[in-house]
């Protein structure tokens, strides 16, 4: 059976995502953000992160790794699709979601929440944001006649991306410019996977 080591308070909850989306058996480790260096993980991730996947000995982290993993495993179209087009568009909006949006975001997050007060610099959260206007106008664009990513039907791209995505409330990034990609986004995590997921530990 699947494990999925990690909480649904971080970047696990994607991943997570994923497992509830493929109907697939799996057991929750819940496992705490500040207990990712534990000597227990450290032996499955040596980077000391989550999630972390193990699978009949085959053993994963880095959660866009993870999800595209699971969906060619256990994923059908439309989720994961039939053919190497489909499969490389996935990987493309995926890595678009890792790279063009969220080291924006998380920057956001850092100098809102998480860095102390006097430490926070409200010109990086500003810079971050202007820099995201690119990377949505393409979503903008590409959500342009689409109900999703892809065209007509939900996949693994559509969750990796507003996955990524799902930062930028907590971040409260202006996203009015973007109507069809906030339109999809609520869309996405609107579904009772995802919903799922939020009530996991």
């Amino acid at each position: 059976m699947l494990r999925l080591h990690g909480t649904s308070k971080s970047r696990s909850a994607r991943s997570l995502w994923a497992a509830e989306e493929l109907g697939v058996k799996y057991e929750h480790v819940p496992t705490e953000v500040a207990k990712a260096k534990s000597p227990e993980n450290l032996k499955l991730n040596p980077c000391g992160h989550i999630p972390v996947l193990e699978d009949d000995g085959t053993v994963l982290w880095e959660s866009m790794a993870i999800n595209l993993y699971l969906a060619e495993k256990y994923g059908k179209a439309p989720f994961w699709p039939a053919n190497p087009e489909g499969h490389g568009q996935c990987y493309k909006w995926s890595f678009f979601g890792m790279t063009e949006v969220e080291p924006h975001l998380m920057t956001m997050l850092m100098h809102r929440i998480f860095l102390p007060a006097d430490q926070r610099d409200e010109k990086a959260v500003q810079k971050a944001a202007d820099t995201l206007k690119a990377p949505l106008a393409v979503l903008e664009n590409q959500l342009n006649g689409r109900e999703y990513l892809l065209g007509n039907d939900f996949t693994i791209a559509d969750l990796n991306v507003a996955a990524v995505l799902s930062f930028a409330m907590l971040a409260k990034l202006d996203m009015s410019g973007a109507p069809r990609t906030q339109a999809w986004l609520q869309k996405c995590l609107g579904r009772e996977a995802n919903q799922r997921v939020r009530k996991l530990p």
